[in-house]
């Protein structure tokens, strides 16, 4: 017909091809052999501060300029900002066509896979994805619904099962060999806690729920258990790039060998020396085990530092020198100067904070700023003297960790009327929302939703429950709000952001009472939800807002937006663990005792301990120009305690390690100054002495 109108395919953005000359100008030749590199298994190994990151924007900028589609390249991270960051550096190199290169942290992939062939596979796509919180509410259930609460003597609790149930999942390790080896006093409820894991297993199955774990474990299995989809799923990808490989778990290694069973087109970087995940089932033999699994691989190591002095350097690689097992390579840098790191002695806790914070102080006024300087620690408990001395000193400081936004529970609130709309099988929001409600207690929650489960959790069934005498007014004001959020969203998923907001809004006008009732100040936590309302207004979808809270959880509002870290100048104290990837101009590192760091959970167990001096590498490696590692003498039992014990300097600074330090001994306040020198005495006491036996 000649008024239809013809569809106009707008061509590609006209870009000028990239010079590889060009694009490996700024690389050294390591640096470059890794970029220009062909299409077989290759391992990166790349020491700390050796360019990992630039060097693997570089590789997806080389294999975009010859030839290979951007959505065709799958970069996988490990957190939501290193994939966003990474993208972004490599559409500086290439242009728009870094856009289209598909990128996120394994579980955000995976969740994207499972979307799109979920429901191939027997999983619907409209799956709700719990938190760690979440789960664990939902263990709990499970675990009293099979009666286990109540036994005479003490059942693991929820967090123990979730942890032993991930673990499981993560390591591969058999429950029983789990349970022997990390709680051995649970060893006689095995057969219960296996029955206990099947009921929550099915209970995510019939409430249409997934947990972190499911969207690796499906993932995995849809590679592997059907030909025909894990075709489908490879065919999407023609080169996969993982950053820091040395973090990836079994469940992940079995990912990466069925996305490149065909391909074999893999890049891995990372450094064994800087494996220090176990706790969260990171397994050290991936990366070193890399060449066995994909026979072929070629290796090329990074050694040329960006980061430290070549003194720190030198105190770093010969920490690590010690280790086990690992793939050798010697840290180097083309910076000039720097004085050896200090090692410092301090009588006890009191004068090792002392001095780290005096020296702190005579830094900061020779212009080094608070932010470009941090204290390190094997755990957080450890900074606890050290705080209440920056506290009295009015030197502003922040601590890494501490309660994440979203598991603030006037948050977790708010999101469960969400969930609920989206999935109306979420028992675990189900449960939460009715325990909000007067008059409404653990049994009579529990009923209401077997009530609902009774009606296969029809999302008119809770409108139709009859509520106790207290809850009634909450109950009809409740039903009519969710009905409300159900009428407002589209689930094909392409509502206006504006109507997540709304159904923010709709969720408040019932909380908002709840939150003044239930604190004094409620003040902070309304600004909370007043913040999370207008971040939902820049999501497509109610699922996608959900999504993106549950895959990537922020630590604040402000990491939610995306915004950038405070610009205030703090001092940072810090685990080593939140440490990791993060340099400082000035670093310290305290508590350098043996059963303090390393741990003294650790000391009895060969591989725990190799990973403690891991962590200790980690620690050293963050220093830039200044390095400090302070060993105290005499540990207290208590600040008001008389009693001490002398303490063994930590055993990786041993001989050899300290002869690439300089010794620091931390001057007695009011030392009593040496007498002057007596020309002749005026008795002698080893005469004295001697006359007592001889005539």
């Amino acid at each position: 017909m000649a008024d239809e109108p013809r569809l106009y395919r707008p061509r590609e953005r006209d870009l000028p091809p990239s010079d590889e000359q060009k694009l490996t100008a700024s690389l050294n030749p390591d640096q470059a052999r890794a970029v220009t590199f062909g299409d077989a298994p290759l391992l990166v190994i790349a020491g700390a501060g050796t360019g990992k990151t630039r060097t693997l924007i570089h590789r997806v900028a080389a294999l975009v300029d010859r030839g290979v589609p951007p959505e065709r390249i799958l970069l996988l991270t490990f957190t939501r900002r290193a994939a966003a960051e990474m993208l972004s550096r490599a559409e500086k190199l290439v242009g728009s066509a870094g856009t289209r290169v598909h990128g996120g942290t394994f579980h955000s992939v995976g969740h994207r896979l499972l979307r799109q062939f979920g429901p191939s596979a027997g999983l619907p796509a409209d799956f709700t994805i719990m938190d760690q919180g979440d789960a664990e509410d939902l263990m709990q259930l499970a675990r009293g619904a099979k009666g286990f609460a109540k036994t005479s003597k003490r059942f693991p609790k929820k967090e123990t099962l979730h942890w032993l149930y991930s673990r499981h999942i993560n390591t591969e390790l058999p429950l029983d060999e789990l349970l022997h080896r990390d709680t051995p006093h649970f060893l006689e409820y095995e057969e219960q806690i296996t029955s206990l894991f099947a009921d929550y297993t099915l209970r995510k199955q019939e409430r249409n729920l997934v947990d972190y774990d499911d969207l690796l474990v499906f993932w995995a299995l849809m590679l592997e258990s059907s030909p025909a989809l894990a075709s489908r799923i490879c065919g999407m990808y023609e080169h996969v790039l993982v950053d820091e490989y040395q973090d990836t778990n079994l469940l992940q290694a079995r990912i990466l060998r069925g996305m490149c069973t065909g391909t074999r087109k893999l890049t891995v970087v990372g450094d064994d020396a800087q494996s220090i995940y176990s706790f969260r089932g990171a397994h050290f033999r991936n990366i070193l085990d890399f060449p066995r699994q994909f026979p072929g691989a070629t290796m090329i190591t990074l050694a040329q530092n960006y980061r430290s002095t070549q003194p720190i350097l030198d105190l770093s690689n010969m920490v690590i020198s010690r280790a086990e097992e690992r793939f050798t390579k010697e840290l180097h840098t083309d910076r000039e100067g720097g004085e050896k790191p200090w090692l410092v002695t301090a009588k006890d806790e009191a004068q090792q904070t002392r001095f780290v914070v005096d020296r702190i102080l005579q830094l900061h006024e020779s212009g080094m700023p608070l932010a470009e300087m941090a204290v390190l620690f094997r755990a957080g408990y450890m900074s606890a003297d050290l705080e209440i001395e920056l506290a009295n000193r009015k030197i502003p400081f922040e601590k890494w960790g501490g309660l994440k936004f979203l598991e603030a529970a006037h948050v977790k609130d708010v999101l469960a009327f969400l969930r609920v709309s989206e999935n109306p099988r979420d028992e675990v929001s189900w449960y939460r929302i009715l325990m909000l409600m007067p008059g409404i207690g653990d049994s009579t929650a529990r009923s209401m939703m077997d009530t609902m489960q009774e009606r296969s959790w029809d999302p008119d069934a809770f409108t139709h429950l009859i509520a106790p005498p207290k809850a009634r007014e909450a109950h009809r004001s409740l039903a009519a709000m969710l009905r409300q959020l159900r009428g407002v969203t589209n689930r094909d998923g392409d509502t206006a952001g504006a109507k997540v907001a709304s159904d923010i809004a709709a969720v408040r006008a019932i909380y908002d009472s709840v939150l003044k009732e239930k604190y004094d100040r409620p003040e902070a936590r309304l600004a909370d939800l007043d913040q999370l309302r207008t971040i939902a207004a820049g999501y497509p979808s109610r699922t996608s807002f959900l999504a993106a809270l549950a895959l990537d959880p922020p630590s604040s509002t402000q990491d939610l937006a995306g915004g950038s870290e405070s610009e205030s100048d703090a001092l940072v104290l810090s685990t080593v663990h939140s440490a990791k990837g993060k340099e400082w101009k000035a670093v310290f590192v305290i508590w350098a005792v043996d059963g303090w760091f390393p741990s003294s959970k650790a000391v009895e167990d060969p591989d725990e301990l190799e990973e403690e001096r891991r962590l200790m590498y980690v620690a050293l490696t963050r220093a830039k120009d200044e390095l400090a590692v302070i060993y105290p003498m005499q540990v207290y039992g208590s600040r008001r305690s008389a009693d001490y014990s002398f303490d063994q300097l930590s055993r990786f600074l041993d001989r050899g390690v300290r002869g690439t330090m300089q010794r620091i001994v931390v001057e007695e306040e009011g030392d009593t100054p040496p007498p002057e020198p007596v020309t002749t005495p005026a008795i002698d006491l080893r005469a004295l002495m001697r006359g007592r036996f001889t005539k």
